[in-house]
């Protein structure tokens, strides 16, 4: 698990949407652009909250089949190994998933306690007034009304959720628009890019907006956007 980066840089990249910091981290070229996301179908099913950037913790789940019981003690233990704030990443075994929700009022009480923001799973949940009411975000791609047999099966290992493998410790960042993985080497330069980005697009978008725009312009416009966007990691 990569050790906790200073609080200061979680604070910085909770101020950027998902989709600045996915063109930001392009501009780095540590890992190809069409990974490092989950897809679509893991919803923000309360995005008033805001943005949600965290450590994960790891699970799996099942909620089909008669069982001992519901026993997330495991669980519990596992999310205080993982440095805060604590995200729940959570891989329904199920075929197919979402027969039943292990996270509801209970659980999210229970793990708000425990210095985590939410839960993304691609499994189901449901309670949705009361975790909405303590704060607690629910990403997830349905909602139930029964929590069935559910139970965990295992914690602590990598999960694959929404197409991305998510370890315990890595650094997500999830709104409204989706779930990114934040590459940990690179987290602390992101603002800087992010900033370089959103500078870049406006100046571009400006003069589009402007009575100086002409159409003949654009290929040499879009050129100079995107020499805006590169960062120098000489130093």
């Amino acid at each position: 698990m990569p050790d906790a980066l200073d609080p200061s840089v979680l604070d910085a990249l909770r101020k950027y949407d998902a989709p600045t910091l996915s063109n930001a981290i392009e501009l780095f070229d540590v890992r190809p652009r069409d990974v490092g996301y989950m897809s679509h179908d893991i919803r923000c099913l309360f995005p008033d909250l805001g943005v949600m950037v965290g450590y994960a913790a790891t699970a799996t789940m099942r909620a089909r089949g008669e069982s001992e019981g519901y026993s997330p003690d495991a669980l519990t233990a596992h999310v205080q190994q993982v440095p805060g704030p604590r995200i729940v990443v959570v891989q329904d075994l199920d075929d197919p998933p979402a027969h039943g929700a292990l996270w509801g009022e209970v659980m999210a009480t229970t793990f708000t306690a425990l210095g985590c923001l939410g839960t993304i799973t691609d499994g189901s949940v449901r309670d949705l007034d009361e975790a909405h009411g303590i704060g607690f975000r629910f990403f997830a791609p349905a909602v139930t009304v029964s929590h069935g047999y559910a139970r965990v099966e295992s914690v602590g290992e990598p999960v694959q959720v929404g197409g991305l493998t998510v370890r315990p410790g890595d650094l997500l960042h999830a709104d409204k628009h989706g779930v990114l993985l934040i590459p940990h080497e690179i987290a602390a330069e992101l603002p800087a890019a992010a900033d370089r980005v959103i500078a870049a697009e406006q100046e571009f978008i400006g003069w589009i907006r402007s009575p100086e725009f002409d159409p003949a312009q654009l290929p040499e416009r879009r050129e100079r956007m995107k020499k805006g966007f590169t960062v120098d990691r000489s130093g």
